[in-house]
């Protein structure tokens, strides 16, 4: 008879304060086999103080493809294994997304055990809109992809919540200020659930100007108010008359064209038909 899988429980640890730690994740992480972690050093000294012993397993961004493998190795040779990262709800913004992905299509139960979130408290706290929110998590140092994603935020209706490591704070600020104005409202969440927490609101400008002077320290989350307003319709004439020109060109008629531009683009029919027929 097989041997019924392990479950993969998904723990949310605490920001900072011990005391945050849920009684269900105390009573998980004191009787689980195995404890799947972002960084064991900072996880051991949690188990530590909660007098449990499970087998602590490395598991983070860089782990090698067979460390996955091992992990879903032991849930399927029935026992348990507890996911957490080095604080808050793991596959926010760290590796778990693919250990979760993967024992979910391989039939094996995934039980999330809820709690802290740096983004739910620092929304909590920052006194913006937080009935809708943009999460973009680390954004790239550098790029097109970088650039994208300030203009995304700059012009995002609602609030848009970054992390960010403490020497690139000020260029995150300063990348924003030209796209959103220096007068745009934001939030600074240091050392969140900590002893030296810091909850800073101002404007980008004075925020940019204030960590320039008081570098930052500890771990940090940003909220950037949003505009309140729809982001504006990006004009696609211009590809869609580069798109139709192309398939005129390779021999499509301009029946085909438009059907093309309404599949491609999202133009309505009327309007892909208007710009076909108008080209030469």
């Amino acid at each position: 008879m097989p041997v019924p899988f392990g479950t993969l429980y998904v723990v949310a640890t605490p920001l900072g304060n011990l005391g945050d730690l849920s009684r269900r994740a105390v009573e998980l992480l004191s009787k689980v086999p195995v404890v799947a972690a972002e960084d064991t050093r900072r996880t051991r000294g949690l188990l530590t103080h909660l007098e449990a012993r499970p087998t602590l397993l490395s598991f983070h961004a860089h782990s090698v493809e067979h460390r996955l493998e091992t992990i879903l190795d032991i849930l399927r040779s029935g026992r348990d294994v507890a996911l957490v990262s080095d604080a808050g709800t793991p596959s926010v913004s760290d590796p778990g997304t693919d250990l979760v992905a993967e024992a979910r299509a391989s039939g094996i139960s995934v039980v999330p055990i809820p709690g802290p979130s740096a983004v739910a408290t620092i929304l909590s706290a920052a006194g913006l809109p937080a009935d809708r929110y943009l999460f973009l998590g680390f954004i790239p140092r550098k790029g097109r992809e970088r650039t994208r994603l300030l203009s995304r935020a700059a012009a995002e209706e609602w609030s848009v919540v970054f992390f960010e490591a403490p020497p690139r704070l000020v260029a995150l600020l300063e990348g924003l200020i030209p796209l959103a104005g220096p007068g745009r409202t934001a939030v600074v969440g240091r050392e969140l659930t900590k002893m030296h927490e810091e909850i800073r609101t101002g404007t980008l400008g004075d925020l940019a100007d204030y960590y320039t002077g008081v570098p930052p320290r500890g771990e940090l989350t940003i909220v950037l108010q949003g505009t309140g307003q729809p982001a504006a319709e990006p004009d696609r004439t211009e590809d869609a008359v580069e798109q139709a020109t192309s398939l005129l060109a390779g021999g499509l008629s301009r029946r085909e064209v438009v059907q093309r531009l309404t599949q491609s683009l999202g133009l309505p029919r009327n309007e892909a038909y208007k710009l076909v027929m108008e080209l030469p």
